[in-house]
């Protein structure tokens, strides 16, 4: 595998860059490849069989595009369809788990909230690893419907989001829970409204540096960091329209190319 290949990147839409982010911060020399599947976002009310075909679909592409290593950006994907795509491809994959551990670790009240989509919170993948690290937390968890539509809208300030947030956070806020984990790669861009919602003793936990991290790890065991000093490729590519893309990478100074592509 060529070192100066593309690390590829997958999200079931616009969410996944605030991952992207980490791993540039991270890793500023790699190439990037980034797949918004936003036509068929939000993957969370999708059936298993339908959020394999498409983590599927999108893994072909990227290698399609040379992809040296592949990070599933998607909570929902993860949790659902990583172990088909390991068994069916030999490059390796990053997958994104919500951060139950560092919370349950750091609780001190013994309280924390999840909010993620249902497709996360329902999978045989999540249940077996929150009873592994919750043995004495109590979680409290909460779907997130109608955040994803929002966000990939751009619609991050809106009354229906601060309504929405004030909804989600209410059980959460009975429950006495001092750690909020964000379990979907979209849900980052709103921490701003997190903030004005929850009290501010409750912290707020996103998977992202993790991520990176554990991509740096996984590119140097198998001796795949790049190790060209040159101004990197990085490409986005989305089946929706590029402006709420665009605008959460306004902030990006270098060169980076947003293309919408049928697939």
């Amino acid at each position: 595998m060529n070192k100066r290949a593309p690390i590829g990147i997958f999200d079931s839409g616009v969410g996944g860059t605030s991952i992207w982010k980490e791993i540039h911060e991270l890793l500023p020399n790699e190439h990037t490849l980034y797949l918004a599947d936003s036509k068929h976002a939000p993957y969370g009310y999708k059936t298993q069989e339908e959020i394999i075909t498409l983590s599927i679909k999108n893994t072909e592409f990227l290698l399609e595009h040379g992809a040296k290593i592949i990070v599933v950006a998607c909570n929902t994907a993860t949790t659902n369809a990583i172990s088909t795509l390991r068994e069916r491809y030999s490059v390796p994959f990053i997958g994104i788990e919500p951060a139950i551990k560092p919370a349950a670790l750091k609780s001190r009240s013994g309280h924390i909230g999840i909010l993620a989509t249902k497709g996360t919170l329902s999978s045989e993948l999540f249940h077996r690893t929150s009873q592994e690290l919750t043995d004495d937390i109590t979680v409290t968890e909460v779907v997130g419907e109608g955040l994803v539509p929002l966000i990939e809208s751009g619609r991050l300030e809106s009354a229906e989001m601060v309504q929405l947030l004030k909804k989600y956070a209410q059980p959460m806020l009975e429950a006495n829970i001092d750690y909020l984990v964000l379990g979907c790669s979209h849900y980052p861009y709103i921490i701003p409204q997190l903030k004005k919602v929850l009290p501010a003793h409750i912290k707020i936990i996103d998977s992202g540096e993790a991520v990176a991290l554990q991509t740096k790890v996984i590119l140097e065991e198998h001796d795949l960091l790049n190790d060209e000093k040159r101004t990197p490729d990085i490409q986005f590519f989305t089946n929706a329209e590029v402006d709420t893309l665009q605008w959460l990478l306004r902030d990006y100074s270098g060169a980076i190319s947003v293309e919408k592509r049928e697939f």
